[in-house]
């Protein structure tokens, strides 16, 4: 090979390697900024758990109760968190004025119980869940922020969290990644034992 030959073969070869560079870049940047949707609204992976929820038609109820429950900052915060996210359907189900009486300020520590009950202290994608799932013979107990426990399993491919009353919820979407950890949306509020 003569230098000539070699020049032009590095000059290529670095060409190459920037185009690819640059392709892998912006390849993995929009796989990674790639948003789901929920309630109308993309969720960013960029964004935390309030500044996600506050954009979904389908959780005003949520977030108005995260609000009357002073627990915005928490939600805000490092995390990293795993929330079962009731949609206002979910809470359309509870008995008639129980939302309202929830959302009252002397109620606000009952409240606080039952949000963070809908929430497990680290991430937990749909995957590790199923491991979970699986490593405990068809059932995962998951603790919750609140003290209280979550029992997890699957029928099907489908995913579903029993509450300490017994209250069965499907999780109707899954793996909402948020920059402080991850969205389950849930089709049913889970209630603590007290």
């Amino acid at each position: 090979m003569t230098l000539y030959n070699f020049k032009i073969y590095i000059m290529k070869t670095r060409k190459f390697l920037s185009v690819a560079f640059f392709a892998l870049v912006f390849g993995v940047t929009s796989f990674a900024q790639k948003a789901v949707t929920v309630g109308g609204a993309p969720m960013y992976p960029t964004k935390n758990i309030i500044e996600n929820a506050v954009n979904s038609k389908d959780h005003t109820t949520l977030v108005a109760a995260v609000k009357a429950a002073d627990l915005v900052e928490t939600l805000q915060g490092k995390g990293p968190f795993t929330v079962f996210a009731p949609t206002n359907a979910a809470f359309d189900k509870l008995p008639k004025g129980t939302v309202e009486t929830l959302l009252k300020p002397e109620n606000k520590k009952m409240l606080q119980t039952i949000l963070t009950y809908h929430v497990v202290s680290g991430k937990m994608n749909a995957s590790d869940i199923a491991k979970a799932i699986k490593a405990g013979n068809g059932k995962a107990t998951l603790k919750t922020v609140s003290g209280g426990t979550l029992t997890a399993w699957m029928k099907g491919k489908k995913l579903y969290v029993t509450d300490e009353k017994g209250g069965m919820s499907q999780v109707t979407i899954a793996d909402v990644n948020q920059s402080n950890g991850v969205i389950h949306v849930v089709n049913a509020v889970l209630l603590p034992k007290s």
